[in-house]
């Protein structure tokens, strides 16, 4: 039997992906994925170095949660192409922290014959916390006969869908006003010089007779 595909007419913006459980980090796993990545980093791998940096034991890197995430969303979006993924991390993780990663479709939309979707996934401890959260854009075909036009080189199936998002934006930054530069003291006007007073006119001297 095939593989089931997703296709973007059978999508709604709310739709959960199933979770998944993820068994408990193990340090075989950590040395394993060491290996695989070629990323020794000693607080990672020796327990003498995690201690040494203060840490009470090894750390697990953060991006072997991102690897779950990623398998959360292949395992679900079938014959998909997933064009980002990005993803934030909230806690450290440790040896025998077991990761449930969870999703749900926040939006979808479609122009031109190309359709999107986007969820929102994460993934939380065994104690319930948050341990890290991401956002994911995949294309996919609009329906099985959308695919089909694809695989005849035939153009795309087009229906326009606009975006339906149901993610909260962020409150617009406030606005910061600057503080009103002081007025700078008018310069003293230097005092005018003082008028000359005329010199008294002579007398005229009277002739002696």
């Amino acid at each position: 039997m095939p593989p089931r595909k997703l296709y973007f007419e059978n999508i709604r913006v709310g739709d959960e992906l199933p979770a998944m459980a993820k068994q408990p980090i193990d340090r075989v796993q950590l040395a394993r994925y060491a290996g695989a990545t070629g990323d020794f980093n000693p607080v990672q791998v020796d327990e003498m170095a995690a201690k040494a940096a203060g840490l009470p034991s090894v750390v697990a890197p953060n991006t072997i949660g991102l690897g779950f995430l990623g398998q959360l969303v292949g395992d679900w979006a079938r014959g998909a192409q997933v064009k980002r993924l990005s993803c934030k991390f909230s806690r450290i993780l440790w040896p025998g922290d077991t990761l449930i990663c969870k999703g749900r479709v926040a939006d979808r939309h479609g122009e031109g014959g190309r359709y999107f979707v986007e969820l929102d996934v994460w993934a939380e401890n065994q104690k319930g916390e948050l341990a890290l959260r991401g956002a994911v854009t995949l294309k996919i075909f609009f329906s099985l006969e959308d695919e089909n036009r694809f695989r005849m080189g035939q153009p795309p199936l087009i229906v326009n869908v606009p975006s339906q998002s149901i993610r909260v934006a962020p409150p617009p930054a406030p606005l910061v006003s600057k503080p009103a530069k002081a007025a700078k003291p008018a310069k003293k006007s230097a005092p005018a010089p003082a008028k000359k007073k005329p010199a008294p006119a002579a007398k005229p001297k009277k002739k002696k007779k």
